[in-house]
């Protein structure tokens, strides 16, 4: 028996969706058993990041149907971040929404646990994989990224986690009012502060269509958290100057000893070409770094919407 609505829901489930027409259903599935077995009442909200397969028509006809479901189509792919904060401006729960992928990879069932920690007065409850179901290049590739943006970064972002994660109210309201236009969001949860915790599990597979996160895509990604969440890039490209400038303080230190005492002074053009290659190599990374700086500054202050909306459907009404 479906449990009658109430006008703000305590949880908003937010979940992306892009070219997921194969799994739609499935998802469906299991985020009604879940409403209804669970004592808090739920509302899902899904975003269509752009898909050009029948998932924003499934989306539609689900949600002029069942009101628990709000749609959300945006117009064009702008990538899962900003759909996910497509989903964040639009919450209407009293107390917590939890971020999921709409693959079920991320079993949505774990909200239980998350919702039984944030009630222990948690505002961030996230998840952490304990394994992964995946191609072992790309299971070291997530390994490898997690590390270093623990070591490197200035805030304690929490190793092998993701967007999964359950965050109260105020959390949400923190994260929406953040201006930048390069979004990862597990930063900006942790930035925020307030109490967290992470709660293990082993990451499912697939259960059907394929991975819509390319290599393109996931490198971005890696690229925007170190570059929002980090010092570092800046600060080694200012030790590549400095260990450049003192190897040639060197060098030519012992060019001049040799020139007055011993009358020798090296020549050839092999140390010539190697010195133009390593320099002008050197100089080359200090542009690029400072390039995804001024590029990431660029975006940011011409001051454009995160993402466009064509079309929501709330408590079952189309708005346009």
């Amino acid at each position: 028996m479906e449990k009658s609505k109430p006008d703000h829901p305590e949880i908003n489930i937010i979940v992306p969706l892009f070219n997921e027409e194969v799994i739609f259903d499935t998802l469906i599935e299991r985020l009604t058993k879940l409403m209804q077995n669970f004592e808090p009442s739920i509302e899902v909200i899904l975003v269509d990041d752009g898909s050009d397969d029948n998932t924003a028509k499934k989306m539609k006809q689900l949600a002029l149907n069942d009101p628990r479901f709000h749609a959300i189509m945006l117009s064009r792919n702008f990538g899962q971040q900003l759909a996910f904060q497509a989903g964040l401006q639009a919450v209407n729960a009293n107390e917590a929404v939890l971020l999921i992928d709409g693959d079920l990879q991320d079993p949505p069932e774990l909200i239980k646990q998350f919702y039984t920690h944030l009630k222990e007065g948690f505002d961030v409850v996230y998840a952490v994989r304990r394994s992964r179901k995946s191609a072992v290049i790309l299971k070291f590739s997530y390994w490898l990224f997690y590390r270093i943006m623990r070591k490197f970064s200035y805030i304690d972002i929490p190793l092998d986690s993701s967007n999964f994660s359950l965050m109260s109210r105020r959390v949400v309201d923190h994260i929406n009012s953040m201006p930048e236009e390069s979004r990862y969001l597990s930063g900006l949860r942790t930035w925020v502060g307030f109490k967290q915790k992470s709660v293990p599990f082993d990451r499912e597979e697939r259960k059907s269509g394929t991975s819509k996160y390319g290599w393109g895509k996931l490198i971005s990604l890696a690229l925007t958290g170190i570059f929002n969440f980090s010092k570092y890039p800046i600060r080694f490209t200012m030790s590549l100057g400095v260990l450049a400038f003192t190897t040639s303080l060197i060098y030519f230190g012992i060019t001049l000893y040799k020139k007055i005492f011993i009358g020798d002074v090296p020549i050839g053009f092999t140390a010539l070409l190697f010195t133009i290659i390593a320099f002008g190599g050197l100089q080359l990374i200090a542009i690029g770094v400072i390039g995804e700086y001024v590029l990431r500054i660029f975006f940011q202050v011409k001051n454009r919407p995160l993402f466009i909306v064509k079309e929501s459907i709330r408590n079952g009404k189309i708005n346009q």
